[in-house]
């Protein structure tokens, strides 16, 4: 018998768990660094900070962290120029499109917890329209608290009317996993997302891991 014999819900992280998103915050932060007459960085400086959004991306392109003098203005700056190119270059990772058709053809409900703002969140997965069968969308700013904190999965579990139990998360950072197994669901942690190279992901007590996203249906028993 699958592990997971009573999921009746799949719910998803987004950046670097169905999209690949590392391009276009790349882009946006090597604008930022050629505006201020800085050469632009390689996309694979900033491929495994990538989940961290702002944060990870202002890490590679000037060295600043939250609490230096000028992060909050550098952060403003980025996302006024990343809402610019949310949809420029960012694109569902190979067998997103199979898993998301196999979880609506199975009448299995599904929906997507992400630290992103709204801002960010509604539109891009509004312009790409396989993620427009969504059951749920929580957003970082949903709630009072974003991931690990619990409070989102609870949200997205309310929302689509079923105990967290009955819930499975995927994410691709040990925050995910630690907010799905706080909020009492079982979770799958993605190796192809933004992993960087000291993580450690077999301590991160995740029920299991997938290495591409169509995995995800031998462990659901799905075709």
């Amino acid at each position: 018998m699958t592990p997971f014999a009573g999921i009746r819900c799949v719910l998803f992280d987004l950046d670097g768990t169905l999209i690949d998103s590392a391009p276009d915050l790349a882009g946006a932060a090597n604008a930022m660094r050629e505006c201020r007459g800085l050469a632009p960085l390689p996309l694979e400086r900033y491929r495994s900070h990538s989940g961290s959004g702002a944060r990870g991306m202002l890490k590679v392109a000037f060295g600043v962290e939250p609490g230096h003098a000028s992060f909050d203005a550098l952060k403003q700056a980025f996302f006024d120029e990343y809402q610019q190119r949310l949809t420029l270059n960012t694109r569902a990772f190979d067998g997103v499109d199979r898993l998301i058709r196999a979880l609506s053809g199975a009448g299995l409900p599904w929906g997507v917890v992400t630290n992103k703002g709204q801002r960010f969140t509604v539109p891009l997965l509004q312009a790409m329209p396989l993620f427009r069968t969504a059951a749920t969308v929580i957003s970082g700013d949903t709630t009072p608290h974003a991931k690990p904190h619990p409070a989102p999965l609870l949200e997205a579990s309310r929302q689509v009317g079923l105990a967290p139990a009955s819930c499975l998360y995927v994410g691709d950072d040990v925050r995910d996993v630690q907010a799905g197994r706080a909020a009492g669901m079982s979770t799958v942690a993605a190796l192809y997302g933004y992993l960087g190279p000291d993580a450690d992901v077999a301590a991160w007590g995740a029920d299991r891991t997938i290495s591409a996203p169509e995995e995800l249906l031998k462990w659901l028993e799905l075709p």
